[in-house]
This record gives C-alpha cells, sequence and structure tokens, in this order.
C-alpha cells in the first residue's frame, strides 16, 4: 500500500459502503478496499476500533484517523476537497 492511500475497510452488500467508493472514486481519491467478510486481519482491526461492532466502511487515513461511515461531506471535509 502506498502511504498516500485510503484503506476503506467493508463489505460488498454495503450501501454505506458503496457510496463512500463511488465518493471517493469520483473525487479521483486512490483508496484501498478491504472485504472484510472475505479478510479476518481486517474485520478484526473493524471490531477493534469499534468497540466490538462490525461497524463499516471505517476508513483509514494516511495521517492514522480513522472515520466510521462517514457521510460524503465528512469525507469532502477530512479530504479537503468540494463536495460532489
Amino acid at each position: 500500500m502506498a502511504d498516500d492511500k485510503l484503506l476503506v475497510y467493508g463489505v460488498a452488500w454495503c450501501g454505506d459502503c458503496r457510496r463512500a467508493q463511488k465518493f471517493l472514486q469520483t473525487n479521483k481519491i486512490p483508496y484501498e478496499f478491504i472485504n472484510i467478510d472475505q479478510d479476518k486481519t481486517g474485520e478484526q482491526l473493524v471490531i477493534k476500533v469499534n468497540r466490538g461492532f462490525r461497524s463499516v466502511p471505517t476508513i483509514v487515513f494516511p495521517d492514522g484517523s480513522i472515520l466510521v461511515e462517514p457521510s460524503n461531506r465528512q469525507l469532502a471535509q477530512k479530504l479537503q476537497i468540494s463536495e460532489i
């Protein structure tokens, strides 16, 4: 993984995960999607940072900060871009 790439932990069937991915793609933000239904290490990270819950999307930024189930507006603010 490149140091400037976001990590998006989620599941294929999650509407919020698909929305966040679409937002990142539309804004040409590089990211890596980690499907926690298939990646048990990723699942454990999500459970750990969300106090026992599989809350997705859980997005880890290059600076180490984390947003859980963010809106498009929250993503735009964090990324310092205009909301599209």
